[in-house]
């Protein structure tokens, strides 16, 4: 049996230098057709997207989310934060997330799959789970983004706790909430390129 190859606990992890992550100036907030058709020309043109989700939290037992809210996708160089109350915003990013040939990389997919089939009513084409990654190079079972970035970077990715648990499903975001979700999408991709998939 291989020795599994350690990742840098939360201690060590605190003590790195801060992930550089995209400012509110290379973030797209996608809330109308017209965003979505440009945010569309734009992905379509990059190989690999970091994608992730968020959904509005549930809090009473039994509850069921009807999320997911948002969509993110990015590129090393910038990110679009889908908000899918929009009936054009949601058929663009069904679209995207149904094109075949390029990777979709983020963490902990799985429930994301299962929502997007439910909401969007499309099967997501290239779905890359970067955890199997990881798994598959001897690192333990649940990697993370925050692992992902201490171990390939040697940095400290920072995630707001506040922003994680806030109303996804509010008709306008706050900046706090465009920089968290834009950036989980965006350290995804950087991830997958120094990967070198």
């Amino acid at each position: 049996m291989n020795a599994q190859k350690p990742i840098p606990d939360k201690e060590a992890i605190a003590l790195l230098p801060e992930f550089k992550r995209l400012g509110l100036d290379r973030i797209t907030l996608v809330c109308t057709g017209a965003k979505a058709r440009e945010a569309q020309e734009h992905l379509g043109k990059a190989q690999a997207w970091g994608f992730d989700t968020e959904s509005k939290p549930t809090f009473k037992v039994g509850e069921q989310s009807d999320g997911p809210h948002i969509l993110q996708l990015s590129t090393p160089e910038r990110a679009w934060v889908f908000q899918l109350h929009e009936p054009e915003c949601r058929r663009v990013a069904g679209e995207l997330l149904a094109l075949e040939g390029v990777a979709k990389a983020g963490f902990g997919l799985g429930d994301d799959r299962k929502r997007i089939v439910h909401k969007l009513g499309i099967e997501p084409k290239g779905i890359l789970e970067l955890n199997t990654i990881f798994r598959e190079r001897g690192y333990r079972k649940d990697m993370g983004v925050k692992g992902a970035v201490a171990v390939l970077f040697n940095q400290r990715f920072i995630k707001s706790k506040k922003a994680a648990t806030s109303n996804w499903a509010n008709a306008r975001l706050s900046e706090a909430q465009l920089v968290y979700a834009a950036n989980d999408a965006y350290a995804a991709i950087r991830v997958w390129q120094a990967l070198d998939l």
